[in-house]
């Protein structure tokens, strides 16, 4: 019984056992990429990280539209006991996350800015009219 006690216990604090990496990608590639505020590198790129969850991811590159929004990491390797498990199975005990982003070209056109700003103007208006 003692053995059993102390073998779960040891058990529990072996998480981390996971390596869970984060990959992000890009059309066109070379965008600069921040997770939470850190800048991680240019793209294509790959960081690991301890958590999962939601983070804020930027994108800048020259001449695009820069990139902010929040993703979600792959929600699995966050149980110690399963960790174990999958370490005794060899590759299984990876986790990546892909994050995919399709850049958009940067219009600085300034007639074309002009008449972006009077459809929204208009798309305003209509809707404080309802």
């Amino acid at each position: 019984m003692r053995l059993t006690v102390i073998s779960i216990i040891f058990c529990c604090f072996l998480g981390g056992c996971v390596k869970k990496t984060i990959s992000v990608t890009s059309s066109p590639s070379g965008a600069l990429v921040w997770v939470n505020d850190r800048e991680i590198g240019r793209t294509p790129v790959d960081v690991e990280y301890v958590h999962s969850g939601e983070y804020d991811v930027r994108l800048e590159l020259d001449g695009v539209e820069p990139i902010m929004t929040s993703r979600w990491t792959a929600r699995r390797g966050d149980l110690p006991v399963i960790d174990i498990f999958a370490d005794a199975f060899g590759s299984a005990n990876k986790t990546k996350t892909v994050w995919h982003f399709d850049l958009i070209r940067r219009d600085d056109n300034s007639d074309s800015l002009l008449e972006r700003a009077k459809t929204v103007r208009q798309e305003l208006g209509s809707l404080t009219r309802e």
